[in-house]
């Protein structure tokens, strides 16, 4: 967010102003009547000079108008945070929300614009899950329908989640299917990564946050939409309490969105000391129609205005202001304000048979309402003419028994007022600036009337418009009219087709998915009412329905729960009661925990080794059994780091072992316990703790490049365990599955596992592989998937480039001419293909293959590094080549293809010339050997060496 605090000085408008209003000799002549010209100019300036002060006086009231047409504006935490906003803001400021450099990208982005033009043939619509943190049937709930809806046309399919049960189920049913309903313990059982996107609601979805923050999840494009501002008013209170670390703890929360966005320019204000670049607005809420037509059908206008001491026949012409108004006054603001002085004279001061004037002005405490009154009277105003409401007033009922509204704030340049569109929604006709906010929607003279700023004359021309014979004309009831109906979807549109744009620049759509349709064919230009239209009336004397965005979860809410659990670790008020100083607490992130777990291995690899050294020390030699506890404990040292021979244990027996592929804290909920299986971990900081996952990266260093690491994927998990596999893996059947596959739900079941067993221990030999994951294609895709062969559909998974970067690959490594064909051919199964690496097959057909493997990797490799075009395919496989051997004797030999040459550092080096050198070594190292023992036994028998006796006879 960003403050605009460039100063508008505005100088010849104000002086043309001035100038109007001290040279009019009419509005001098009405108050003095019996005195000298001379005197009449003197005084006539003196009484200016009273009629500005109190113009300035109505201006400085105003500016601790209303800054939220919520009833939450009122708590004390809003107004800290809108005096901390306020601070630093100069004479004649302008406040204004610009976006970081993050939602700057998105919001300059072209969509999909060109990627539409290039054509495309997808096997699947863009998937979007949704995360509901509000159940309600409310207005914050009627936007998101709403604009799923429209998503929804436009291709995509949404998957709906909620964190509890509500009323609003079953529209959401309507929408998404069946819904899911998560309870906490399942937050981290959802394989998010199948989903384009992530579309988070409401400030209470928090926890389910907190399972996209860790990898494999942390790439997943997360959108937040927050509407309620609860968090906001405890923001101020956090800092005057000195608990920084609850305002890290939500930094670093809404840091992990790709965007945050807020449905207004004023929420991201409030929100803006958690803004690390990521804050977004697209403007547009049913809120305020939703509050106004709620309070309408419970309420009256004419008891209202009894309540207040208002007569049937008097004109009520309400005075507000804008959101956010600084203590110094504001130079435009009050240029703006001045013109009510001519207006309050002419008006305020009636009463005559043509009607009664009384303004109310909302604004302020008890004390500008005292100060208020008493310029009025000064003034020679009708006593009760001019009127103040406290910030504690009722907002509805304000508006609801106006005759006329007058906005008295130029400030508003981004958004639309909401107060405004809420006076509309009652049918109120409105006076307001010529801002450009209100002539973008013809606001002028068809739904409302707009004055020029500055100009009290403009101000007076169109007041008089709505007002025949001192009761509101004609005109101002079509207005009025017509107003209503636009407020009723006010913005409906642009908010629609914002989502939709926003998400074209935020989200990836892999190859294999097909494009939503541009935003342009959205038609719909209303909120759906039709679904929510029985809430409307049963909530209509509950305010968190009408006005509050925080009331609602007041005391229960997701913030308060945070705040109550973080609090608890010191005992703060203890510590601010001996007036010390506050330590900066700081909540422990996923990279602390991953160095907790790494100190823990450590430390038990540190006692380990003691344990050995206190072995190898004299001491008695105790019990049998003592014996070979230790000797058991010092064979642990000889598996890799945090390895456990109990794992090991286990699988004793087993014909196979399953190797379940996964990187990052995010997969643990989805990996598998037992003998049966074991993990496989891409990276070590993201290995399980407390169980004898292997080390991808530490027997495969290549995989600690993160260029590497990336680019090979499973792969790479692969490699490391065929590098010197008998030190790991000594079963005659090895498999490999992704993680995946269970967040997929495409696993193998109990029975499948037994009959797998079952089906190994009888084939004791062959070269078959067991596949039991198909690919995932979705129905109702246009054309039949047995049309697909394996090259088509390899393309649309990789972009169009399967074909052509396996041809060059295979070209390479084969040496092939131009006029032979490189593909293989690929047998033709209907569209069915293994996917997710679901599969087992005999341990040396393992070793064959990832022959295989790394020589199309290095091929593919070199391929990728002298194009700048990106080649990423699938792996296939092949029958063995004598082709290994070559490339380990040019890597023994130091005869590099290429400067980056990945083959040799993918697994082990090994070629013929390296088993006789090994040989010829150990021949050497054994004559060696032989003609040491010779040279001692041909010395011993020079010296006439004679052994010495045990024991000697005394």
């Amino acid at each position: 967010m960003g403050r605009d605090t460039a100063t508008k000085r505005n100088s010849n408008n104000q002086n043309r102003a001035a100038e109007s209003s001290i040279d009019r000799p009419s509005l001098r002549s009405r108050w003095h009547h019996n005195v000298n010209r001379n005197n009449r100019k003197g005084r006539g300036y003196l009484l200016y000079s009273v009629i500005l002060f109190a113009v300035f006086a109505f201006a400085m009231a105003s500016m601790v108008l209303q800054s939220s047409i919520t009833s939450i504006v009122f708590s004390k935490g809003w107004n800290e945070h809108r005096r901390s906003i306020r601070e630093g803001l100069s004479l004649g400021s302008t406040l204004k929300f610009y976006p970081g450099r993050k939602s700057l990208r998105l919001a300059e982005g072209h969509g999909l614009d060109q990627v539409r033009l290039q054509g495309r043939v997808g096997l699947r619509p863009p998937r979007l899950a949704v995360i509901l943190g509000n159940m309600k049937k409310d207005p914050q709930s009627l936007m998101l329908v709403t604009v799923m809806k429209n998503l929804q046309k436009l291709g995509y399919v949404l998957k709906i989640y909620a964190i509890e049960n509500g009323k609003a189920k079953s529209v959401w049913d309507q929408i998404g299917g069946q819904m899911s309903i998560l309870q906490p313990e399942q937050y981290g059982h959802i394989d998010w990564s199948i989903f384009e996107g992530v579309i988070v609601d409401s400030l209470e979805a928090k926890e389910a946050i907190s399972s996209l923050m860790q990898e494999p999840f942390c790439s997943v494009p997360l959108m937040w939409i927050i509407q309620e501002d609860t968090l906001a008013n405890r923001l101020s209170v956090y800092e005057e309490m000195g608990w920084e670390y609850l305002m890290s703890y939500w930094r670093r929360v809404f840091k992990r969105a790709n965007v945050v966005v807020f449905p207004d320019f004023t929420m991201p204000m409030l929100y803006s000391v958690l803004d690390t670049g990521n804050f977004f607005v697209i403007p547009g809420s049913p809120i305020d129609v939703w509050a106004a037509e709620s309070y309408s059908k419970t309420h009256s206008k004419n008891q209202l205005r009894t309540d207040n001491g208002f007569s049937e026949d008097d004109v009520v012409v309400l005075v507000v202001g804008s959101y956010f108004f600084y203590d110094k006054l504001s130079l435009d603001y009050a240029v703006a304000m001045h013109s009510l002085g001519p207006l309050l004279v002419k008006y305020a001061r009636r009463q005559d048979a043509e009607g009664s004037f009384k303004f109310a002005f909302l604004c302020g405490n008890s004390t500008d309402g005292d100060a208020l009154q008493e310029i009025a009277s000064r003034l020679g105003l009708v006593h009760g003419s001019v009127r103040h409401y406290g910030l504690n007033g009722d907002v509805n009922s304000m508006l609801l028994m106006a005759d006329i509204v007058l906005y008295g704030s130029s400030q508003d340049e981004q958004g639309f007022p909401p107060l405004i569109i809420r006076a509309m929604t009652f049918g109120v006709p409105i006076i307001a600036p010529d801002i450009p906010i209100m002539k973008k929607y013809v606001i002028d003279g068809v739904h409302g009337l707009l004055f020029q700023k500055y100009n009290p004359e403009a101000l007076m021309k169109v007041f008089s418009l709505l007002i025949s014979d001192g009761k509101l004309s004609r005109y101002a009831q079509n207005i009025a009219a017509s107003g209503r109906l636009l407020a009723r979807n006010m913005l409906a549109s642009e908010c629609m087709t914002g989502y939709a744009r926003l998400l074209e620049n935020l989200l990836s759509f892999p190859s294999d998915a097909l494009l939503p349709g541009p935003s342009s064919q959205l038609q719909q230009k209303v909120w759906e009412w039709n679904l929510f239209r029985k809430e409307i009336v049963e909530e209509a004397d509950d305010l968190s329905g009408m006005d509050g965005r925080d009331s609602s979860f007041r005391g229960s809410s997701i913030v308060y729960s945070v705040e109550e659990k973080l609090t608890n670790l010191i005992d703060l008020a203890n510590i601010s009661a001996n007036g010390t100083e506050i330590p900066d607490v700081d909540i422990p992130t996923k990279s602390d925990w991953d160095v907790l777990r790494e100190v823990d291995s450590f430390e038990e690899y540190e006692r380990l080794e003691m344990e050995e050294l206190e072995e190898r020390m004299d001491r008695s030699p105790g019990v049998w059994d003592d014996l070979y506890r230790n000797a058991r404990k010092s064979e642990k040292l000889k598996f890799e780091a945090n390895e456990r021979d109990e794992g090991e244990l286990e699988r004793t027996g087993q014909p196979v072992c399953i190797y379940e592929i996964y990187n990052g804290a995010g997969a643990w909920p989805f990996l598998h316990h037992g003998s049966l299986y074991r993990g496989l971990s891409l990276s070590t900081k993201a290995r399980r703790s407390r169980s004898d996952d292997v080390d991808a990266a530490a027997r495969l260093p290549i995989l600690n490049d993160t260029y590497y690491q990336n680019a090979l994927c499973e792969i790479g998990g692969m490699f490391s365990v065929a590098n010197k596999v008998d030190n790991i893996h000594s079963r005659p059947w090895i498999g490999f599955q992704s993680w995946r596959a269970a967040g997929r739900k495409v696993s193998l079941s109990v029975n499948a596992e037994k009959a797998l067993e079952e089906k190994i221990q009888k084939e004791t030999r062959g070269d078959v592989m067991y596949f039991w994951a198909r690919l995932d294609v979705d129905s109702g895709v246009p054309g039949s998937n047995d049309e697909l062969t394996f090259w088509s559909m390899c393309d649309i998974l990789n972009g169009g480039h399967c074909r052509t970067a396996f041809e060059a690959a295979f070209r390479q490594m084969y040496s092939l001419p131009s006029h032979l064909e490189a593909l293989p051919p690929m047998p033709e199964d209907g569209g069915h293909w293994s996917a997710l690496h679901s599969w087992v097959m005999p341990t040396p057909s393992l070793l064959e293959f990832i022959m295989f493997a790394r020589m199309f990797v290095d091929s593919l490799d070199a391929l990728q590094t002298n194009s700048s075009q990106v080649n990423s395919c699938l792996l296939s496989s092949s029958q063995l080549e004598s082709m290994d051997e070559d490339l380990a004797e040019a890597a023994d030999d130091g005869d590099l293809p290429r400067e980056r040459w990945l083959w040799p550092l993918t697994g082990e080096v090994h070629w013929q010339g390296i088993y006789e050198r090994e040989r010829e070594e150990r021949y050497r190292q054994k004559m060696e050997k032989k003609r040491i023992t010779k040279e001692k036994l041909i010395k011993r028998l020079k010296s006439g060496y004679i052994q010495k006796p045990l024991g000697r006879r005394r």
